[in-house]
């Protein structure tokens, strides 16, 4: 695991080492850079600074090339199928110097080009420069869980696995993409393959791009495809669920791959017992888990926090090594950190657990085995069963949903601080959104701050008007013919996930330097699900991942199984209202505000007022505007 950055033809040496630098945490094992000049006078720098995970001796040292020096790469990930390339290539004559999977791609691509991507199973965003052609070629993995950022002007172009190691080229822009901005007042965050920096993009997942003779090219090399909507399904039901229960613990075993000690994020939840039962079944030794909590206070009213005692349980019933982790963060010196570590705009508050449970977990492991991807694969969230809901709901007469049901519910209070806040949160949602046709219904779920409050919201000259959901609506139209449900699942794997979840999870996780993987994103077990679980078979009634329960059913304890969804949130409602009041006031005052340019002081005040006194819950909102601000002051002041 590691941070890597490049460039042609902008900077010099002392530039390349700077970007490499700035991403020590990525990598605090080993670094380095390679440069080389063209017969034509191009200039081309590779840096990397590497976390060892598999080969902790010199051999792995990066940028690598290959013996006749030919082919050079930096590379960032972890090719769990590295043992079968490396047996497959011995036999072809080639002669390993190391046991990394770094010189696996290296003689795989000097053989296939980039026909080599599709072999790799794993995480991974890398740079190869080709002598042979003279060209750069930048590659991301199959869901997109290592990040790869570039930018390119005229015969320019630059890479880094953050983007603020762009933000260390010479003369590089530092400005806001206003679009972004509009993303991400509507989403919490920006879909890729835009970033909130203008001028800053990235790669795709399964994406392959190459820049050559000043031209950048960008090709699809993997998606995840289902079925059309009348496909016929093979298999039964408990058959099914003992080969998935089969296929990922293969899945599971692989991915414990290394050289380092490993350990498992352990919620109360299905997704994260099931990798640590899968573990458990593979390991000699006790798994190492870590659970992180909050004391009581924070909880109130917080019906998306984990129950830790569940997790502690399910550790004890596979007699793992368990650490509990209970915090209390100084959040107001925390936020701006994270901020940093981010790169983007990102209103999730989860992004907190996720730093404090990496840098614990840190103290006694490198490695960390995440449930991210379950629910995109077998329908874990709500959204989806209120789908269903949404459809019984709009055959009430229409002048019962608007003049009756809706007035009521959106005259309901916030009920903060109580054990209704989440339930009238969903309410709210689903008058919203539930007399709209099917895919818009879904897009307005994902909505927290709509057209109309944006209108009012934006000053004059920051407001755009093209599709928030422009990046939605097209992976819709790529999955068209399939079921509803898989439809869903498509687009939040190509949007949500991606932009969102594995985003964090890697910004979180490196900003301890630990590498976090991801096993139920084995794009070989994605396509298995994909073409032979039936939707039916993933969200039963009012069961979400009812095929995953199954296949778990005889392993997992029976409380897990029933444990509702709680998701991996953070309290962010108490911290506005407790210790960031201050930190609101101040950053979010109308003179703050007013000298910025983006949005009218009055909406964000009444935001704010109204949260405190209790009537409207907007602190995912506030969340939104303190965070941009924090990120405006680190990268663009």
């Amino acid at each position: 695991m590691c941070g890597i950055a490049g460039a042609v033809n902008w900077g010099d040496e002392s530039t390349l080492v700077r970007m490499t630098e700035v991403q020590h945490h990525r990598g605090p094992d080993d670094g380095g850079t390679w440069s080389h000049v063209t017969p034509s006078g191009d200039w081309i720098g590779l840096g990397s600074r590497r976390l060892a995970i598999l080969d902790l001796s010199p051999a792995g040292h990066m940028p690598m090339s290959t013996p006749d020096g030919a082919i050079t790469i930096v590379y960032n990930g972890e090719i769990y199928n590295f043992p079968q390339l490396r047996r497959e290539l011995e036999a072809q004559g080639c002669r390993f110097r190391s046991n990394s999977d770094t010189e696996a791609i290296l003689f795989l691509y000097e053989r296939l080009g980039t026909e080599c991507f599709k072999r790799l199973n794993g995480i991974f965003a890398l740079a190869i420069w080709d002598k042979r052609n003279d060209s750069l070629v930048l590659a991301r993995d199959h869901f997109g869980i290592k990040p790869l950022y570039y930018t390119a002007r005229g015969n320019r172009f630059a890479f880094a696995s953050e983007a603020k190691a762009l933000l260390e080229l010479p003369d590089v822009e530092r400005g806001v993409d206003l679009f972004a901005l509009q993303q991400y007042l509507t989403l919490l965050w920006t879909p890729d393959p835009r970033t909130m920096f203008r001028g800053i993009g990235k790669l795709p997942a399964g994406h392959f791009a190459i820049f050559r003779n000043g031209a950048l090219s960008v090709e699809q090399y993997w998606d995840l495809r289902y079925p059309p909507a009348n496909h016929v399904y093979r298999g039964d039901e408990r058959e099914l669920a003992q080969e998935l229960r089969e296929r990922f613990g293969a899945v599971v075993r692989g991915q414990m791959l290394s050289d380092v000690p490993l350990g498992a994020f352990l919620s109360a939840g299905l997704d994260s017992s099931a990798i640590v039962a899968s573990m458990a079944a593979a390991s000699p030794l006790p798994v190492r888990t870590f659970t992180i909590g909050f004391p009581e206070k924070y909880r109130r009213g917080e019906v998306h926090l984990d129950d830790t005692d569940v997790a502690a349980r399910t550790a004890k019933h596979f007699g793992c090594t368990h650490t509990n982790i209970m915090v209390e963060p100084d959040v107001v010196d925390l936020l701006p950190k994270l901020v940093w570590h981010m790169d983007e705009p990102t209103a999730d508050p989860a992004i907190v657990m996720a730093y404090l449970v990496s840098r614990e977990a840190r103290r006694d492991v490198t490695v960390l085995l995440s449930g991210i991807g379950g629910d995109e694969l077998f329908g874990g969230y709500r959204k989806y069963r209120a789908h269903g809901l949404a459809e019984s709901y709009r055959r009430v007469p229409r002048f019962v949903r608007e003049g009756m049901i809706r007035r009521g519910v959106e005259a309901l209070p916030s009920m903060r601080g109580s054990r209704f806040k989440g339930y009238v949160r969903l309410a709210k949602k689903m008058v919203r959104s539930g007399s709209l046709p099917p895919i818009d219904r879904f897009l307005m779920d994902s909505v927290y701050l709509t057209d109309d409050v944006q209108r009012e919201l934006m000053a004059d000259g920051a407001q755009q008007t093209t599709d928030s959901m422009i990046e939605h609506r097209r992976h819709f139209a790529n999955a068209a013919d399939a079921d509803f449900l898989n439809q869903m699942l498509y687009v939040d794997t190509k949007t949500f996930m991606v932009s969102l979840n594995l985003n964090y999870n890697d910004k979180m996780s490196m900003a301890s330097s630990v590498e976090a993987r991801v096993p139920f994103l084995d794009w070989e077990l994605a396509e298995w699900v994909a073409w032979n679980i039936d939707p039916k078979l993933k969200l039963r009634g009012g069961t979400t991942k009812h095929i995953l329960r199954e296949a778990m059913r005889d392993v997992l304890p029976a409380e897990v199984l029933r444990q509702k969804k709680a998701g991996f949130g953070a309290p962010a409602d108490y911290w506005l209202a407790n210790e960031l009041r201050g930190m609101v006031d101040d950053l979010l005052s109308e003179s703050a505000i007013r000298r910025r340019g983006y949005f009218d002081p009055a909406p964000v005040r009444r935001m704010i007022d109204e949260q405190r006194r209790g009537r409207t819950d907007w602190s995912l909102q506030i969340w939104q505007f303190l965070t941009f601000e924090l990120w405006l002051r680190a990268f663009i002041d």
